[in-house]
């Protein structure tokens, strides 16, 4: 099943991912609600289970039912760029969202496929609280050789600056330890993310810090969700061309 749509998924890949601005289109589909895009529509199962980062070329789809049961596919790279392969997640799950902003939950299920590698698929599970525009989840990530896990803050908009921030940190056991000279090795290893986040004059102004519990040459064992292993502080703005 997932091979059969990953071949219309990478065309509209690579329709959507050649433009500067990030797109949703969303349809109503009788009792569904239908949106493809090339930014994430799913933010528990995009923000909580996988890095937020992505490459040049990358989209997806999201089908939710009124219920509240959806499923999805969301791919962070076509593997069309040097040094890139293709990778599509497939999710479904359960959102519980009150019409009154009073307590929800959020729960579900992630199959993370590399078609071009091997032995690199793998399962994740998700669950979540949400209120008043605020989402706490958490993640367990089952993979050859090591076990992940995630906490999710989303805070959404604080007042009164209306800025956005996101913490997210990162546990990882390793099952066979990572061995460095002198005899030490390494069997665990965690990370974090701060994001801090605001539009001001029609650009998206965004500030993040990462940082990881190993330094040094500790850092060749790191496989965790930051882009290094090392402390990195980064600003962005962005605006759309449209």
């Amino acid at each position: 099943m997932i091979k059969r749509i990953l071949l219309p998924l990478s065309i509209f890949l690579l329709a959507a991912g050649c433009s500067t601005q990030t797109k949703v289109l969303e349809r109503e589909v009788g009792d569904f609600d239908l949106k493809l895009g090339t930014a994430p529509t799913r933010s528990m199962a995009h923000g909580l289970v996988e890095p937020t980062t992505a490459g040049a070329f990358h989209g997806g789809l999201d089908l939710t039912h009124a219920s509240g049961w959806y499923a999805g596919q969301w791919s962070p790279s076509a593997g069309i760029t040097n040094g890139t392969s293709l990778q599509v997640n497939s999710y479904a799950g359960f959102l519980q969202q009150p019409m009154d902003d009073s307590l929800g939950y959020e729960l579900g299920l992630i199959h993370y496929d590399f078609p071009e590698l091997e032995n690199r698929d793998r399962d994740g599970y998700y669950a979540g609280l949400n209120f008043a525009g605020s989402r706490l989840g958490m993640a367990l990530n089952a993979a050859p050789g090591r076990t992940d896990s995630t906490l999710f803050l989303d805070l959404g908009s604080v007042t009164p600056f209306g800025v956005g921030v996101k913490v997210k940190y990162g546990s990882y056991a390793l099952e066979n330890p990572h061995y460095l000279p002198g005899n030490r090795s390494i069997e665990m290893f965690n990370d974090w993310s701060l994001n801090i986040s605001r539009p001001w004059l029609g650009i998206q102004l965004d500030l993040s810090y990462t940082g990881s519990s190993l330094t040094g040459a500790e850092c060749e064992a790191y496989s965790g969700q930051n882009a290094q292993c090392d402390a990195l502080v980064m600003f962005r703005a962005e605006r759309q061309l449209y």
